[in-house]
């Protein structure tokens, strides 16, 4: 039977396997003396703790105590409350971290025609209105044949929006189509539209910019008599347009990788969390970019990231997210703290500030260098900030759309799904890591069980991650598990 205590302001402990009354924990101190079955992952009282009492874990408050917990008692959601509120004050007190000096590293690429890099060379099929989607998977269906040499796959991505919005629903659809069309692992995209919807193609086409007519096709299905020929004409073109790119070595300065979690457990914020974190500052000083997102899993845990804000500027993009997400919610009249998840619960997550402490981890210690409204692109090398739901395939397709070219998922219960880039699923534990070898690809689980400490398993992320980028497919990949899912807010006509 083992337990950590994270950080040495906490007055709980985290059980790494499950324990029983009678257990001791040794940590340094006097003897604590488990008093009940506390699961794996859970929580631990290690000194008396009275009604109101502040529950400390990671250094930071994650509950008050709602009634006497002796030492040695289980500390879940029967005994403590949240402590958020609606409202909250930041002030900026800027905090650096020396981040770890890697040697430089490359990985297999492909160098697009504008400069930018790719980690894959698809060819996508984009409705830009959900009545297309059927359409969409026949020439996906149809197609495959033109996967060959450097092209590595024939996706299409079907969503029910591009119709009956309006303002910023309907805006947001756009901005986060086009961003996904000019993503670079896509080495052609034909954009599909049926003819009648709102998002009409000369809006589109001015929401993609400056977009290279090789590159990116357009089929309006109303307008010809087989769209499926049609179709199958234009895709031809972009295959040997996309054919064109093959691999070749190019700077990990150059990545550009998402951070999410979902499906957390009392271990995510323990070891596949800060596994990651160290990852982020790896790259991040290598000279590439990680992107954070999941704004209502940062309440809580705000000011962690907010210190690190590399100048007031940045800071006040921040504060002005969080607040933002934080009104979103007042607005549809719901309380802010409004989590964690009933499995979140189960695995051993208590509060919101709990679940956002571990959350927030992914980020690591380097400075948050930019702030990112909804499918805004990546401009600034370092520590993004993205704004966004915690919805798994919404803030996916979120960070994709942002540029991310792969995404490090960490799940302590386990989950298939994919975004469109390629979805690296990393276990909490390794006993989901082997019940679920079809889904997880990573195994964090042996910093919990002492094999490797985070540090180590960062650097074999980072290995990892480089051999994905070179063209090593993940699971969800080889399953074809690949979605979208678009934020939306207003009504639908």
């Amino acid at each position: 039977m083992r337990f950590i205590r994270i950080h040495p302001r906490d007055n709980v402990a985290v059980a790494l396997e499950e324990a029983h009354p009678g257990d001791v924990f040794r940590d340094g101190g006097p003897e604590i003396t488990v008093r009940e079955t506390i699961p794996r992952g859970h929580k631990m009282a290690l000194s008396d703790l009275g009604a109101g009492r502040e529950i400390i874990k990671y250094g930071n408050t994650i509950a008050i105590a709602t009634a006497q917990i002796p030492a040695g008692s289980w500390v879940h959601a029967h005994n403590v409350k949240t402590g958020l509120s609606e409202e909250a004050d930041y002030v900026y007190e800027h905090v650096t971290y020396e981040l770890p000096v890697p040697a430089p590293r490359t990985f297999r690429g492909y160098r697009r025609a504008d400069g930018r890099a790719a980690i894959r060379n698809e060819l996508w099929i984009l409705p830009i209105v959900g009545c297309v989607n059927g359409i969409a998977k026949q020439l996906t269906e149809q197609n495959q044949d033109l996967v060959r040499g450097s092209i590595d796959g024939l996706y299409y991505f079907p969503h029910p929006f591009g119709c009956s919005q309006l303002g910023d629903d309907l805006a947001q659809t756009k901005k986060l189509l086009a961003a996904l069309a000019n993503h670079p692992n896509a080495g052609g995209v034909l954009c599909l539209g049926l003819g009648c919807e709102n998002l009409v193609l000369d809006m589109f086409r001015e929401a993609l910019g400056d977009y290279d007519p090789e590159r990116i096709r357009f089929l309006i299905t109303q307008e010809t008599s087989d769209e499926l020929e049609e179709g199958r004409k234009l895709l031809t073109e972009l295959a040997a347009y996309a054919g064109r790119f093959t691999r070749e070595e190019i700077p990990a300065s150059e990545l550009v990788v998402g951070m999410k979690c979902g499906g957390s457990d009392g271990l995510s914020g323990i070891t596949a969390n800060p596994a990651v974190g160290r990852f982020s500052d790896r790259l991040i000083a290598l000279g590439g970019s990680t992107v954070l997102t999941e704004v209502p899993e940062m309440f809580g845990a705000e000011n962690i990231l907010f210190s690190r804000c590399e100048n007031a500027q940045v800071f006040d993009k921040a504060v002005k997210m969080v607040n933002d997400f934080k009104k979103y919610f007042t607005d549809h009249g719901q309380v802010v703290y409004e989590n964690p998840s009933p499995g979140n619960k189960e695995g051993g997550i208590t509060t919101l500030e709990d679940k956002s402490c571990g959350c927030v981890q992914k980020g690591g210690s380097a400075q948050i260098v930019d702030v990112l409204s909804y499918a805004e692109p990546v401009v600034k090398k370092g520590l993004n900030l993205l704004s966004g739901p915690g919805n798994d395939l919404v803030s996916a397709t979120d960070l994709t759309a942002a540029g991310a070219h792969l995404i490090l998922f960490t799940t302590g219960r386990g989950t298939p799904f994919g975004a469109p880039a390629p979805t690296v699923k990393i276990s909490t534990n390794t006993a989901l890591y082997e019940k679920k070898s079809g889904w997880i690809d990573f195994n964090a689980g042996t910093v919990a069980d002492g094999e490797e400490t985070l540090d180590e398993a960062g650097d074999r992320l980072l290995d990892y991650v480089l051999r994905v980028a070179g063209g090593e497919i993940t699971l969800a990949e080889k399953h074809g598990c690949r979605e979208i899912s678009i934020f939306k807010d207003g009504v639908v006509l």
